[in-house]
């Protein structure tokens, strides 16, 4: 068992940060209407073109693409929960959206990863998996679990393995980010209800949650789509996220690139509306940059004020929203520019009021993973959750009491009141971890110690012999029918 209580921290505030006008965000959403409406997006699913077509949207079977009228738009998001439970596989770590609070976890899914020790750089594997997932059921600033590396060990089957090691490994909600199509989400939502023992209570405290990404511009992809109707069906949460890059795959402006993303959201949401009306849904837009003279990918340039705009337009859609964070371009783990570009995510994405945000510990723009650096961005992150806190003013803190006594001129090292509170008013961050000789230590070496003391130290409560026996025997069958 675990020498220490897992337990979760979230960042909670009453503050907010807007980066849009109301007058704004009804012009976004006006746009998203016009782009449904006349536009129209592209659903090469036989499935959902029906649905769509049950309900009055044109279909164009032809060239697959779907427009849909407003009204029919605004009648499926007005089914759209606005919070729900994200249930845990400890019940004590259920999360409950609600606002004002943002929880966090880390990124997903790398496939290469540096060895601490050796410093070798190698393919990612289930065990993998499952070392991040024990390292993410310790860290309080996670708050749920993603599939951080992927298990490519394990062909296509991987994820429902990496929902197995997650298990053995991880107490807390788990968002897989790799489940696609309908097959392998079937298994999924056997191996949730196995889990929880029965459907009704998978709805009631779903175990796993998933991301469905959209392809831009204005594409939905098959395989996603047709497995998130799946679990639609049986209550458990999406994450519709879209991902468009200013001037390749969306306008080379903030509004027209939103727009764009919105309507591919807003779009996979409607349809699963129309399938499952009160289906748990998420709001995603991760928006990146073209560069004008390579078109490479670029995820933190200096101008990139729109970050956090997506999340005021899920709210303004009566969506929660999952914001990203922390991400970097850097291949290097101690480097200015890998701090840099994730040192003030968590605080923004905290004031823009994200229910859920991920991107926590990966490199080299979201692929790379050194298992330390998310012991160093775990600090970054309670740098802002303190930064957000309340401070207590009383009596007691004020301490005037204590100052009277101590009078201009005088020591407070020596007041009872110091040594009452001396031990709490200093947090050690991984800056401030002393060695042996009172001098503080490096960072990432102290990053680097951490991890090897929680692998070995903590070990979170595995499911019961007879859960994991059956999940044993539905990755059996997986495997012998999906792999051929």
């Amino acid at each position: 068992m675990s020498t220490s209580q897992t337990i979760i921290t979230p960042i909670k505030t009453d503050l907010k940060l807007n980066c849009l006008t109301d007058e704004q965000l009804s012009q976004l959403q006006e746009a998203t209407l016009q782009i449904l409406e006349t536009v129209g997006v592209k659903f090469p699913s036989d499935k959902a073109m029906a649905i769509f077509e049950e309900h009055g949207a044109q279909v164009d079977r032809e060239t697959q693409i779907v427009r849909i009228p407003r009204e029919l738009v605004m009648q499926a998001m007005s089914t759209v929960p606005r919070y729900f439970t994200l249930g845990a596989r400890n019940p004590e770590l259920d999360l409950q959206l609600q606002d004002g609070v943002t929880f966090f976890t880390n990124d997903g899914c790398g496939h290469d990863v540096v060895d601490s020790k050796t410093g070798e750089r190698r393919a990612s594997t289930k065990a993998d998996v499952g070392m991040m997932a024990r390292i993410n059921d310790y860290l309080s600033s996670m708050s749920f679990s993603w599939t951080m590396v992927s298990a490519q060990d394990c062909g296509v089957t991987s994820p429902l393995h990496e929902i197995d090691i997650t298990w053995r490994n991880n107490t807390k909600h788990y968002q897989s980010v790799t489940m696609m199509g309908e097959e392998i989400c079937r298994y999924g939502v056997e191996m949730a209800t196995v889990l929880r023992g029965s459907i009704e209570e998978v709805r009631q405290r779903p175990p796993i949650s998933l991301i469905v990404c959209s392809i831009a511009p204005l594409v939905q992809d098959k395989e996603a789509i047709e497995g998130a109707l799946v679990l639609g069906e049986a209550g458990i949460p999406i994450v519709v996220m879209s991902m468009p890059t200013m001037g390749t795959t969306a306008p080379a402006t903030y509004a027209g690139a939103l727009a764009v993303g919105d309507a591919e959201v807003i779009s996979a949401t409607v349809l699963m509306q129309l399938a499952n009306p009160g289906a748990p849904v998420f709001h995603s837009i991760l928006h990146a940059w073209a560069d004008p003279r390579t078109a490479a990918y670029v995820g933190y340039p200096l101008d990139s004020r729109a970050r956090y705009a997506p999340v005021e337009m899920a709210h303004h859609w009566g969506m929660p929203a999952l914001g990203g964070a922390f991400g970097t371009e850097s291949p290097e783990l101690d480097s200015w520019q890998s701090a840099a570009e994730v040192a003030t995510d968590p605080l923004l994405v905290g004031l823009a009021g994200a229910e859920i945000v991920t991107g926590i510990g990966l490199r080299d723009s979201y692929t790379l993973l050194y298992p330390e650096a998310i012991i160093l961005d775990d600090d970054l992150l309670h740098q802002a959750r303190y930064s957000l806190l309340n401070m207590e003013v009383s009596p007691e803190t004020l301490a005037i009491d204590v100052i009277s006594k101590v009078q201009p001129g005088g020591h407070f090292l020596s007041q009872k009141h110091t040594r009452k509170h001396m031990r709490t008013a200093m947090v050690r961050g991984v800056c401030h971890q002393l060695d042996s000789e009172g001098k503080y230590r490096h960072p990432v070496e102290y990053a680097r110690e951490k991890v090897t003391w929680i692998l070995k130290n903590h070990h979170p409560e595995t499911p019961s012999a007879e859960v994991q026996k059956e999940i044993n025997r539905i990755l059996e069958t997986a495997d012998k029918e999906l792999k051929g």
